[in-house]
């Protein structure tokens, strides 16, 4: 089906949020009157612009406090309304959005709605133009879309349809049984399609609207169950997005309607209107890369958590260190920040990685180009909201090509010294952990720019293939943080995603972090200061407080309190995990989980929080 997007979705000047609508794929939008009136070209103008990008203007709006009125006030808005039809005439706009009334002046009575709703389309007819009328949630009198159905039904023109919004829908009743009066409409009396998502909230509903909704798949509607419904009616229109949310205000227009063309590609997939390559869930992580200009302090830190430097890129300054089945490359390229160390790269494993890239072009993710050799291994990657690369690829797996061909075994001069002998490294045979070692990564968590929350969220499910968990609200000591981890149904691939209160400078730089799985955490924390390593200090007040709500073994919290490991339990069994201190924007997290445990320690990451306040990051 053809989409729009109405320009209050997207930031900038009018100019700015056409050129993104059209490159992100658009065949059109809805002009917002707001946006038109600020503009500094006419509508003639705005008319040939859009045309040479190729989109039509599918609906202008709004148009508002139309009808029940007494007849003063209609012969107003009529008015008001030939002087709109006159404009819309030139913008080359052939339908206009009339939302329910919320005027005071609005009276209780369906039959006048109906008569003075009919006398506006014979108006409107008289200039090629149609009108939607919509039932807003706050609506003084007509509040439902039912109820707005009944009165266009009863006006009986046909320059006059309904406009069915999901948000003003779900927002007021989401049980799927209120829905199924929405296949009753005549498919051709539905004249325009909006499309929201939004967060579960109990608040006040249009404060609710105009700052909180979200793109399809961002929220907790059933937009999906809401859509079938009007296929089901026969609407033949174009499914369009009004969003009206603060973060989209402020954030780049580009990205922003990428994001938007990225959740109607998956809702349309949802309610089988298209077929696109079908998602490829990764199966585990196969390495993580950390970018640095300086080598020392990482390599030192690899070391005392345990990890060998087994081998080394054949053509790039890039170290393979591994520990049971985690793996961690260290790249000291040209391009490594000069301001320390970052999490640059994701390795994962994935059954058909040509098909995992299929996925991700499809849904606007293109593979990133990438310097390669002709002995190279091919190796496709694609960018993830935050600038992460997520590279698709296979290890030690027959019949595919795997990226550990690329690196040669590491000689015996130490961990920086040079390579050895030609020939691919084995990375079934690395320096096995003894008890209490690393067997594997347990999961990431990646910061996210403060914008870009909820589409890294839905990049993750709908390009990976992953399930996403509720959002979590943590308590940090300079604001409130958002959490969200999504995950492969097994628990192989786990990726925590933050953001951070507000669009200042230092939300950039909050740190990334790795979590390492052993199966004896106090063991691990103990080897790991014995080889030289620093944990997070913890406050003394925390394990106090760990006294009150959990009975230990006799020596156990005593040797948590030593050591810096927090704790945490549920029903379905312990969470222990400590940190190393960061470098650069980068540390280390040693997790020991119970099998039937999923969570991440959201309990304990105030206090971890406020303990990395207190130590100053080394570079």
């Amino acid at each position: 089906m053809r989409t729009s997007i109405a320009t209050v979705s997207l930031s900038g000047a009018l100019t700015e949020k056409l050129t993104a609508a059209a490159r992100a794929g658009f065949d059109g939008v809805e002009v917002f009157e707001n946006d038109l009136l600020a503009s500094p070209l006419t509508p003639e103008e705005i008319r040939a612009r859009c045309a040479d990008l190729g989109l039509s203007i599918d609906l202008y709006q709004p148009m508002r406090d139309i009808e029940a009125v007494p007849p003063d006030e209609f012969q107003r808005n009529l008015r008001r309304a030939e002087h709109k039809f006159r404009l819309m005439e030139r913008l080359g706009a052939d339908t206009v959005l009339v939302c329910s009334s919320v005027s005071p002046h609005a009276v209780d009575d369906d039959a006048l709605a109906a008569f003075q709703l009919r006398r506006l389309a014979e108006l409107a007819d008289g200039f090629g133009i149609r009108v939607a009328y919509e039932a807003l949630a706050w609506g003084r009198h007509v509040s439902t879309y039912d109820h707005a159905w009944r009165i266009v039904e009863a006006a009986g023109h046909p320059a006059l349809g309904t406009c069915l919004d999901s948000f003003h829908i779900l927002a007021r009743d989401s049980d799927p049984r209120a829905l199924e009066g929405i296949a009753e409409i005549p498919g051709e009396k539905i004249f325009f399609l909006q499309l929201a998502d939004a967060p579960l909230m109990a608040m006040d509903v249009l404060q609710w609207s105009r700052h909180h909704r979200c793109f399809p798949g961002q929220g907790g509607f059933d937009i999906a169950g809401f859509l079938r419904q009007v296929i089901k009616a026969g609407y033949q229109g174009p499914l369009s997005l009004e969003v009206f949310n603060d973060v989209f205000r402020q954030a780049e227009a580009g990205p922003t309607a990428v994001d938007a063309q990225r959740s109607l590609l998956v809702l349309q997939e949802s309610v089988g209107l298209t077929a696109p390559p079908a998602p490829v869930v990764p199966t585990g992580v196969a390495f993580a890369e950390l970018v640095s200009p300086d080598v020392e302090p990482v390599s030192e830190l690899l070391a005392a958590l345990g990890f060998t430097r087994t081998a080394r890129h054949r053509g790039k300054p890039v170290d393979l260190w591994q520990q049971g089945e985690a793996r961690v490359l260290l790249n000291t390229g040209p391009g490594a920040r000069r301001d320390g160390t970052q999490l640059a790269a994701v390795g994962l494993e994935s059954p058909d990685p040509a098909g995992a890239a299929k996925r991700a072009e499809a849904l606007l993710a293109p593979v990133l180009p990438r310097r390669r050799t002709p002995e190279d291994v091919p190796l496709d990657a694609v960018a993830a909201p935050d600038g992460t690369e997520l590279f698709f690829c296979a290890t030690g797996r027959p019949g595919l090509p795997d990226w550990t061909s690329d690196f040669d075994p590491a000689g015996p001069a130490g961990p920086t010294g040079p390579t050895g002998p030609t020939g691919p490294a084995d990375p079934t045979d690395p320096t096995e952990p003894a008890p209490g070692g690393i067997h594997r990564i347990d999961h990431l968590a990646l910061t996210q720019p403060w914008h870009q929350f909820d589409e890294a969220a839905l990049f993750h499910r709908s390009v990976l293939g992953l399930g996403a968990l509720e959002s979590v609200d943590v308590a940090d000591p300079y604001g409130l943080l958002r959490s969200r981890a999504v995950t492969n149904a097994d628990g192989s691939v786990r990726i925590a995603l933050g953001v951070g209160p507000a669009p200042s400078a230092d939300d950039g730089d909050r740190a990334q972090h790795i979590a390492l799985a052993t199966d004896d955490l106090v063991t691990a924390a103990r080897r790991f200061r014995a080889a030289g390593g620093r944990l997070l200090a913890i406050p003394a007040n925390y394990y106090d407080d760990l006294a009150a709500r959990y009975e230990f073994a006799d020596g156990e919290l005593e040797t948590f309190r030593a050591l810096g490991i927090l704790y945490d339990r549920d029903a379905d069994g312990a969470f222990r995990h400590c940190y190393t201190e960061t470098i650069g924007r980068v540390f280390f997290e040693l997790v020991q989980r119970d099998p039937g445990h999923r969570g991440y320690g959201a309990r304990n990451a105030p206090v971890r929080l406020a303990a990395q306040h207190v130590r100053r990051p080394v570079r």
